[in-house]
């Protein structure tokens, strides 16, 4: 990804760093100076701080009195321990939006859904292309729920939840059938408003997908 000055500064170079944080590049624990940052990126420290602390509230960034910034570590525990809160606001979406939907967000579900499955066929293992179609439904979701609270929080999540896909990417390639089998069964647990059903089939893949982060990270 090249960094390009865009007209929202601060945001842009969050998502520069997230980018690299996610894939990688910036390995966990490893420290971000806000004067390096600034002379790689030739833009002033006040919009690297801002910048970090829009990491820190997306769970990529650690921000310590004295000592600066870094990238968050991410083993087997800490995948576990964000997987779960995850796991729990997604089911909290289903929750709401069985109760919610009407019958004119419909077609929308169902063409999000059916867009995000055939990117994932076409992925050729291209794990990128597989969650960003996995978070383009739950927006679409969270749109028509129409919780900003929920909303933001889920988004905030939204890089962390993808750099733990990232690393354990080959595990990830692996799952995509069965990513695309829990896409085609969603909908239908949630246009007949079985919020039970809907909860227990994204419980279900989620400790699926935690199970596989775990061994991907541990030692």
């Amino acid at each position: 990804m090249d960094f390009q000055v865009p007209n929202t500064l601060a945001e842009q170079i969050a998502n520069f760093l997230a980018d690299r944080i996610m894939t990688g590049q910036i390995r966990p624990g490893e420290r971000l100076q806000e004067a390096t940052l600034a002379g790689e990126l030739k833009v002033s420290r006040a919009s690297v701080k801002e910048a970090l602390y829009n990491l820190e509230r997306w769970h990529l960034v650690e921000i310590t009195p004295r000592k600066g910034a870094s990238a968050t570590r991410l083993d087997a525990a800490h995948a576990s321990e964000l997987y779960d809160v995850y796991m729990h606001l997604l089911m909290m979406l289903a929750a709401r939006l069985c109760e919610r939907w009407q019958e004119s967000d419909r077609s929308t579900m169902l063409q999000a859904v059916s867009t995000a499955t055939e990117q994932m066929k076409d992925s050729s293992g291209n794990v990128a292309a597989v969650v960003e179609a996995s978070f383009s439904v739950m927006e679409i979701c969270c749109e028509i729920v129409g919780n900003p609270y929920l909303t933001e929080a889920l988004l905030n999540f939204k890089p962390a939840v993808s750099r733990a896909y990232y690393l354990s990417a080959d595990r990830y390639r692996r799952g995509v059938a069965r990513t695309s089998e829990f896409f085609a069964n969603v909908p239908q647990a949630v246009l007949a408003r079985d919020t039970e059903k809907a909860q227990t089939l994204i419980q279900e893949f989620a400790e699926h997908q935690k199970c596989l982060i775990q061994q991907a990270l541990s030692p």
